[in-house]
């Protein structure tokens, strides 16, 4: 039997979750995790990113749970996203004081500092890749890029699932988050890493985690489709940072 530790990377409806920051750690509780981490998408995000009107919100709610909620860790984090070639993300220094952890993530609807530059790559990966399942050498390397400074230029705990919405060179980006203690991500709501990214990952000292991505509370800790890809890719459940193998 497997079981997660913890579960850093759920959403609730300051972005575009289904429940709320107290449901998430009740369903937490419930699975047994030891830590539940909120983490919403970041600002940047043009139609479900949270709002930084509500980071202050998000904070005095998360410890106003605490003292109810002893037997769990509550923290809060962010997802937020990469798309600047500056590396710089959509969080601001004084905001990231606010948070407990950095998650990050290349996803769609973000534009950042460069609108029409980030517009074209979202088109590229969108179309060339999401539509037509092809990539071109300058897509994988201008992805990669991007990845990479914004791994070498913030400090990242979880790279969020890798790969997805676009093609990257796998193995590179695992090398920069052993060199840098950034934890790959093996989602169970994205297929990402895929059983191929897992074998590219696994080639390097990288390490993993497992995240629900839940955006209902009720698929916090959820792990089956990650251990599934797993077991498949042949990677070593000990390299697995947050995974509990109990014997039957």
């Amino acid at each position: 039997m497997v079981r997660l530790l913890y579960d850093l990377h759920t959403h609730t409806t300051f972005s575009h979750g289904k429940g709320s920051i107290e449901d998430n750690v009740k369903s937490a509780i419930l699975k047994g995790l030891k830590t539940v981490g909120i983490s919403d998408h970041g600002p940047g995000h043009v139609t479900y990113g949270v709002k930084r009107s509500n980071i202050n919100l998000m904070r005095s709610e998360v410890e106003r749970l605490k003292p109810i909620y002893p037997e769990i860790e509550i923290l809060l984090g962010v997802e937020a996203n990469i798309i600047n070639p500056s590396g710089r993300l959509d969080v601001t220094a004084e905001e990231l004081k606010q948070f407990d952890y950095l998650l990050a993530g290349y996803h769609y609807g973000v534009f950042g500092e460069k609108p029409a530059y980030a517009l074209g790559i979202h088109a590229q990966n969108f179309i060339v890749s999401g539509w037509f399942h092809k990539s071109t050498k300058q897509q994988v390397v201008r992805n990669t890029e991007l990845v990479l400074r914004a791994i070498y230029e913030n400090e990242i705990k979880i790279l969020t699932h890798p790969g997805d919405k676009g093609p990257f060179d796998i193995r590179e980006i695992a090398s920069a988050c052993a060199d840098r203690g950034t934890l790959m991500e093996i989602s169970t709501w994205h297929n990402w890493l895929t059983v191929d990214g897992i074998k590219q990952a696994a080639r390097t000292d990288a390490r993993f985690v497992i995240s629900s991505d839940a955006h209902t509370s009720e698929r916090i800790g959820d792990c089956q489709g990650a251990v599934d890809r797993i077991k498949e890719a042949g990677l070593d459940f000990e390299r697995v940072e947050n995974l509990i193998v109990e014997e039957e």
